[in-house]
């Protein structure tokens, strides 16, 4: 075992993660109580058929030896036509039933298993985006946080063996529980020999489970960076700097890294439960041949007949796969059950921004604005101010534009506005009161933001359009009106489908578009939302000069009345602005006018003269 494999969690540990199995048939019953139920039924009926099969088949080796044995009829005729075997007739009839009967079963629990796995998957993936939907900005943004999502999203898969486990050690624990009243009614010590020699196969069992759990718990960031190369290897949006850095070499010898270092790990485990368990598992051989013998022996002796015989070994056959089974299915099923700790873990994470328990409604419309009145804020893990001892105003009716380098703490004021995050100091206002005094879906719902990182979604042209109101998807002429307004109306025109188009690469059906008509439709976006802040932040860094100046005076005409903010760095879109704000270091350096900027020494016309250079 490599040194800086994780140790496996001792066997308490194992033991207390079966805790986790009954919340997870609550899942299971909430997906779908009647295919729950339906399976639970199915699994019972067919538990008892083997020991029933077994048992019909004693019954006809001891009806035939006593029929031979009393020189009845020498033909089949006679003995049809003398009712002497009418008895047998009926019990291979019934053997015959139950035979098509299991197989009938077996195709029943097959397709329902089948369903109940769907609703369970489909169930908790909605569980898992709803609750992901809920939690904070954050949180995505946490590397730790991107494991346990990671780890938890390959449970909503992940598990379904665990659900085929429980079912049928359900049903197995019926029969060995049917098998072993036959036994006991023989020889109680059958059973006790045959359970006792299978134990050390179970421990086995267990504690190979865990060795692979904890391995497999401890490699999710390396597993997502190896999942990551693969992806940027071979992908749409990664394929022009791929080839044309010749990246591909090198993002294949990373992978490989990984990868044979997860594939050398897994061969020292699986060779250490190839030798240890071939052991174990001999002894239950051992038992087998044991008990085996004994019953031989009394059927000699004429203690047992033949049917007994036949009934008694192929039920210690069949006992001993069972219990092998049922116990290495124990083992299994606590091992899986470990993982089911990163999916519950992942549901237990509770968002810290959210609303009050009595919210204030966002007013509508807006009169005063929004204030920041000396907000600090510093992302999580850092030891660096994003801003400090900001103090600005957001007037209703006026163009705000901010103009700083990166890192300046532009688009940290947008993520405050949203209440993406939430002020380590200080506090922003609207109309006067705390922005956490308000309703979150509400405030949030007031503001339209397009950040420069907007997603380019593979769906219709209109529906990217409508994401910006989602719930207003399905009304045509708004989404039309708000790709007028950000000049998206004559990207779409060259549609093939027009608004009906699918865009993007992703799908074989989509069209894609450039860097440019992404952007406006974007734009649009913001304009479907409605909203009473609009901010655009950097959103026409693809736009030629001639464009951006278009949408930003159209930006500028019909946010009249409402609350508008502008990120650039192009100076010559800023200066439209009724008040630019300088950031410099998270502080506000200047404001006023781009006329009165310019007029007097300082960091907003050093920037602009040298942006006016390249110019010249």
């Amino acid at each position: 075992m490599p040194p800086d494999t994780p140790a496996a969690p001792d066997f308490s540990a194992r033991w207390a993660a079966l805790k986790n199995i009954p919340p997870f048939l609550a899942m299971v019953w909430r997906a779908s109580p009647a295919l729950t139920l339906a399976m639970v039924v199915l699994r019972l009926i067919r538990a008892l058929m083997p020991v029933a099969m077994l048992w019909v088949g004693k019954l006809i080796i001891d009806q035939v030896v006593a029929l031979s044995a009393s020189g009845g009829p020498e033909t089949l005729t006679g003995w049809w036509d003398s009712g002497l075997a009418d008895g047998l007739v009926w019990l291979v009839a019934l053997e015959l039933a139950l035979a098509v009967g299991q197989d009938v079963l077996g195709r029943l629990v097959t397709y329902v298993d089948a369903l109940l796995q769907e609703k369970l998957v489909i169930d908790i993936s909605v569980r898992l985006m709803d609750h992901a939907a809920g939690l904070d900005l954050a949180s995505f943004e946490d590397a730790g946080f991107q494991d346990r999502l990671d780890r938890a999203r390959r449970q909503t898969m992940g598990r379904i063996p665990l659900l085929n486990q429980l079912m049928q050690q359900m049903q197995d624990s019926v029969t060995v529980a049917s098998f072993a009243v036959g036994l006991i009614l023989y020889n109680p010590w059958l059973v006790v020999l045959l359970a006792l020699a299978l134990i050390p196969s179970l421990l086995g069992e267990m504690h190979f489970n865990a060795r692979t759990y904890a391995l497999n718990h401890a490699r999710a960031a390396d597993r997502r960076e190896r999942d990551y190369l693969r992806m940027i290897a071979a992908t749409a949006e990664t394929a022009k700097e791929v080839k044309i850095f010749g990246l591909s070499p090198w993002l294949r010898d990373r992978y490989l890294v990984l990868a044979r270092r997860f594939f050398v790990e897994n061969r020292v485990i699986q060779r250490r439960q190839l030798s240890v368990m071939a052991v174990l598992t001999a002894l239950g051989t051992l038992a087998y041949y044991a008990a085996f013998l004994w019953i031989i022996a009394r059927t000699l002796t004429g203690q047992l007949s033949l049917g007994d015989l036949t009934f008694l070994s192929g039920s210690f056959l069949r006992l001993r796969g069972l219990l092998e089974g049922l116990l290495a299915g124990f083992s299994g099923m606590a091992g899986q059950a470990m993982y089911l700790d990163d999916l519950f873990e992942f549901f237990t994470a509770v968002p810290a921004i959210a609303s009050p328990a009595a919210p204030l409604p966002v007013p509508r419309p807006i009169v005063q604005g929004f204030r920041f009145e000396n907000v600090g804020f510093r992302y999580p893990g850092r030891e660096d101010w994003a801003i400090r001892h900001m103090t600005l105003d957001l007037k209703v009716g006026e163009t705000v534009a901010l103009v700083g380098e990166n890192g300046a703490g532009k688009t940290t004021i947008v993520k405050l506005l949203a209440r993406l995050y939430d002020p380590d100091e200080g506090r922003i206002t609207l109309e006067g009161r705390d922005l956490r005094d308000y309703d979150l879906d509400a405030l949030r719902g007031t503001i339209g933001v397009i950040f420069q990182d907007f997603v380019r979604y593979a769906v219709t042209a209109a529906e990217n359009i409508a994401i910006g109101r989602i719930e207003a998807r399905d009304d045509r002429p708004r989404i039309i009106a708000s790709a007028e307004r950000a000049l998206a109306d004559q990207v779409i025109a060259k549609l093939p489908q027009g608004y009906d188009q699918m865009v993007g690469r992703r799908f074989a059906r989509g069209l894609d578009l450039s860097g440019g008509e992404w952007q406006k439709l974007a734009i649009a976006r913001a304009y479907m939302r409605d909203a009473q802040l609009l901010v655009l932040d950097e959103p026409t860094a693809a736009l030629d000069a001639r464009a951006e100046y278009e949408v930003f005076q159209r930006f500028k005409d019909l946010t009249a009345g409402r609350t508008a903010l502008l990120i650039s760095h192009r100076f010559s879109s800023v200066r439209m602005a009724d008040r630019i704000i300088v950031l410099e270091a998270g502080r506000v350096q200047d404001q006023g006018t781009h006329a009165e900027l310019v007029a007097r020494p300082g960091r907003y016309r050093e920037l602009f003269e040298l942006q006016a250079q390249g110019y010249r």
